[in-house]
C-alpha cells in the first residue's frame, strides 16, 4: 500500500466521513456479535452442539442473504447517503428489542427473528457502502481504498469483538449482562447514523435521472405498487445477472469468493467446536480461546491490506487470488492436522490473510467492471453468495463433525478442495480475456 496514494485518499473529506461511518458501524458489529456468541454458544447452561451451531448460522445468515438482491435494487434507486443514515437507526431499535428479549429470558423464535433483522439490515448497509465508495475516490485508487477501508473495517470489527468481551467481563455473561451489552451496541449504532448525516445529500448516487429510469417511471408518474415493485426487483436482478455474465472477470471473481466462503464455513464451524470442546475445559475458557482466534485472524486481515495492493500491481488480481487459495491449502495441511491450539492459531492468521486478500481483489474487480447503475444489485448478490455459501457449508458440516471438532478426514478434504479451486480459477482466468491492469 503506497503511503502517497493512501494519503491522497484520506485527504478527501467525503471519504473520511464515509470511512468513519463504516468504522463506527463495524466496531458495533463486533460488540453485537460477541454478545450473541457468548449468549448462544458459550453460556454454561447452553451446551452448543454442531447441530445447534449450524441452526443458528442458518437462522441468522440464510434468510437475509436470500433477500440480498432485493435490497440491491433499492440501493440503486434510493439515495445511498440516506440508507447510511437510517439503517443504523433501524438496527439500534431492533437491537434494543433483542436486549429486552434476552433480559426476559425469551430466546426462542422471536429472538432469532429480531437478530435476523439486525444482521439483514447490516448487509444492506455494507452493500450501500461498497456501491458508494467509487463516488468518493478516484478509479485508479480503488484497490488501495478498498484495502484500507474494507480491511480496517473488518479489523475494527475484531476490536469491537474484544470490546464486547471486555463488556462481558464487566456486566457478566448471563441474561442481564448480555442485555446491557446489547443496549450499549444500540447507542453505538445511533452514532454511526449520526456520522453519516455529515455526508452531502446526493453525493453517493444514484443520481435522480438514473434512479427514475431504474424505477421504470418518469417525472410526475406515481411510484409502482408492491406487486410491481417486486416484479421490478426480479427484472432488475435478471438484468444484473446478465450484466455480470457479460463481464468474465466479475463472474470468475464471484465464483472464487463463493467457493472460498463455502470451504471457510467448514473451517469456522470446526474452529467453533474446537474452542468449545477441544482447546478448552469450560465455556468461559472456550470463549476466551475463540476471542484469541478471532484476534489473530484479524491481524491476518490487516496484513492482507498491506500486502495486497503492491502485489496486484505486479501480478494481477487474478494471479493473487489463485496464489492465496493455494496458500490456504498448504497452510491447512501444515498447521491444521495436528489439531493443536498453537498450530491452529497460526492457521487462523493465514486464513485471515487469504480471506481478506481474496475479498479485496473481488471487491475491486466488481467496482472496476460493473456499471454504477448496477453496483447496488451486484453487491447485494455478492453478499447473498458470500453468506449463503458460508451458512450452507456450516449446516452440511454439522451433519458429520464431532462435538469436539476434531475431524482429520474433513480437514484433508479442505486441503484438496483449496488446491483444486486454485488450479481451476487460474486456468479459467488465463483462458479468458486479458484482465484489466491495476493502476498506480
Amino acid at each position: 500500500m503506497k503511503a502517497g496514494e493512501l494519503g491522497a485518499i484520506v485527504r478527501g473529506r467525503d471519504f473520511r466521513r464515509l470511512y468513519a461511518t463504516r468504522l463506527t458501524s463495524q466496531l458495533t458489529d463486533g460488540v453485537f456479535q460477541v454478545a450473541l456468541a457468548g449468549y448462544v454458544f458459550f453460556s454454561p447452561e447452553r451446551q452448543a452442539t454442531a447441530g445447534k451451531a449450524a441452526a443458528a448460522f442458518a437462522v441468522t445468515l440464510l434468510p437475509y442473504s436470500a433477500l440480498g438482491p432485493f435490497a440491491g435494487v433499492f440501493i440503486d434507486r434510493w439515495q445511498r447517503r440516506q440508507i447510511l443514515v437510517w439503517t443504523p437507526v433501524l438496527r439500534a431499535t431492533v437491537v434494543l428489542l433483542v436486549a429486552a428479549l434476552v433480559a426476559t429470558g425469551r430466546d426462542g423464535v422471536g429472538f432469532f427473528l429480531a437478530v435476523l433483522v439486525v444482521l439483514g439490515v447490516n448487509r444492506f448497509f455494507l452493500s450501500a457502502l461498497s456501491a458508494a465508495l467509487p463516488h468518493v475516490v478516484r478509479r485508479e485508487h480503488l484497490v488501495t481504498a478498498n484495502a484500507f477501508s474494507v480491511t480496517s473495517g473488518t479489523v475494527i470489527a475484531f476490536v469491537g469483538g474484544g470490546a464486547g468481551y471486555l463488556l462481558r467481563t464487566l456486566f457478566g455473561g448471563g441474561e442481564r449482562g448480555t442485555a446491557l451489552i446489547l443496549a450499549s451496541a444500540a447507542l453505538m449504532y445511533l452514532a454511526a447514523g449520526a456520522i453519516a448525516t455529515l455526508l452531502p445529500r446526493g453525493l453517493l448516487g444514484p443520481y435522480p435521472a438514473e434512479a427514475e429510469a431504474l424505477a421504470g417511471r418518469g417525472p410526475g408518474r406515481d411510484a409502482p405498487g408492491v406487486r410491481d415493485a417486486f416484479g421490478a426487483v426480479l427484472s432488475g436482478l435478471a438484468d444484473g445477472a446478465r450484466h455480470i455474465a457479460g463481464r468474465r472477470p466479475a463472474a470468475l471473481a464471484l465464483g472464487a469468493i463463493s467457493f472460498h466462503r463455502f470451504v471457510y464455513g467448514i473451517i469456522l464451524m470446526m474452529t467453533l467446536l474446537l474452542c468449545r470442546g477441544h482447546f478448552a475445559d469450560n465455556a468461559d475458557e472456550g470463549l476466551a480461546t475463540l476471542a484469541l482466534m478471532l484476534g489473530v485472524s484479524g491481524a491476518g486481515y490487516f496484513a492482507a491490506a498491506i500486502v495486497t495492493p503492491p502485489v496486484v500491481r505486479r501480478i494481477s488480481k487474478q494471479a493473487w487470488i489463485a496464489l492465496q487459495l493455494a496458500a490456504a491449502s498448504a497452510g491447512m495441511l501444515l498447521l491444521g492436522l495436528p489439531f493443536s491450539q498453537a498450530a491452529w492459531t497460526a492457521g487462523a492468521f493465514g486464513l485471515g490473510v487469504v480471506s481478506q486478500g481474496v475479498k479485496l481483489c473481488v471487491d475491486t474487480t466488481l467496482q472496476e467492471t460493473i456499471d454504477d447503475a448496477y453496483r447496488g444489485r451486484v453487491f447485494s448478490v455478492y453478499d447473498m453468495l458470500f453468506n449463503t455459501t458460508f451458512a450452507a457449508a456450516a449446516a452440511l458440516a454439522a451433519t458429520w463433525l464431532p462435538p469436539d471438532g476434531v475431524a482429520s478426514m474433513t480437514l484433508v478434504a479442505v486441503v484438496v478442495a483449496y488446491a483444486a479451486g486454485a488450479a481451476l480459477f487460474w486456468t479459467a482466468s488465463v483462458r479468458g480475456p486479458k484482465p484489466l491492469p491495476a493502476r498506480d
